[in-house]
């Protein structure tokens, strides 16, 4: 096995490629390092000869790392992401004066009810701390977590990956929303009758034109006419507010809509399973005191919700 020579290997290097892997770009990459383009493509260059690959090419706008930056990828990261925990941990956290960025994965729905708490509480009680929420598709987020891209996740994890851990947070369930007046709902309920002829308002980031809802309804042998599909939350509240559409959302989300846009709450007229939303987390950052206390900050803002 050939013997490598790490004094003789600058690592800054793999800070360098871990910029590149997660910015796609030269010229970002060396905005986030804050270094000049010019030493950002020399790292690339010296990179190219330390693995013996082009590692990223230019395709249209980015930079597409190469089938051999993939694969040494998710080493490089977790390594760099060792190093920092190792350099973290030596120093005692204190939310008073630390000014560590935490990296929440986090749809638009649990942003909506964790973030706006977790500020106020962090406003008074860690001034310093700055928050960056990220999108993330389930299948990656554990490789997001060991990578060290985000500190810990929200939503429903029904199969936690491995190395992970999984605390539940609060329990949600379905509620419907419609515009103030709607004609069929009356004292906070509908029909069943009148709730499959109504059409009906979907948000959905997987592109599909079902849920839980149809699924329950299936179960009656029945099914509703589903007019808008939408992968913005955003748009849901206001085309229900102008419109005799109707809608299925978390009972949380639909407190929030409702006084945004003066919307009205009703029961389903079905029955449909409550769920459990959960932190999850890498067992690299179990014990890590600054974890620790994200976690417990966010367990604790959850339970007075």
């Amino acid at each position: 096995m050939k013997s490598i020579n790490l004094a003789a290997i600058d690592l800054n290097l793999l800070v360098a490629f871990e910029a590149l892997i997660t910015e796609r770009s030269v010229t970002k990459a060396a905005e986030k390092l804050q270094i000049g383009q010019p030493a950002m493509s020399s790292s690339l260059n010296r990179l190219r000869v330390l693995f013996e690959d082009d590692l990223f090419i230019r395709m249209g706008q980015q930079m597409q790392p190469t089938v051999k930056a993939k694969a040494i990828a998710p080493n490089i990261l977790a390594v760099l992401h060792q190093i920092r925990q190792t350099i973290i941990a030596s120093h005692p956290f204190d939310p008073v004066s630390s000014d560590r960025t935490f990296a929440i994965g986090s749809s638009d729905y649990t942003s909506l009810v964790i973030v706006p708490p977790l500020l106020e509480f962090s406003s008074h009680n860690a001034p310093l701390i700055n928050f960056h929420t990220v999108g993330f598709e389930k299948d990656s987020v554990g490789e997001l977590l060991e990578q060290g891209m985000i500190d810990l996740a929200l939503g429903v994890f029904p199969n936690p990956p491995r190395q992970t851990r999984l605390e539940p947070i609060f329990e949600e369930h379905f509620v419907g929303i419609a515009r103030q007046g709607h004609p069929d709902v009356k004292n906070g309920k509908i029909s069943l009758e009148a709730f499959t002829k109504l059409s009906h308002a979907l948000t959905t980031l997987r592109r599909d034109h079902s849920g839980a809802i149809d699924r329950a309804l299936q179960a009656q042998n029945r099914q509703r006419r589903i007019a808008l599909t939408t992968p913005h939350m955003l748009v849901l509240p206001f085309a229900i507010a102008t419109s005799d559409l109707v809608a299925a959302v978390p009972k949380r989300l639909a407190l929030t809509m409702a006084k945004a846009c003066n919307l009205t709450i009703f029961e389903l007229p079905i029955e449909t399973e409550p769920w459990k939303v959960s932190m999850l987390w890498s067992v690299l950052s179990d014990r890590d005191e600054a974890n620790q206390w994200l976690r417990n900050t966010i367990k604790a803002l959850a339970s007075q919700l």
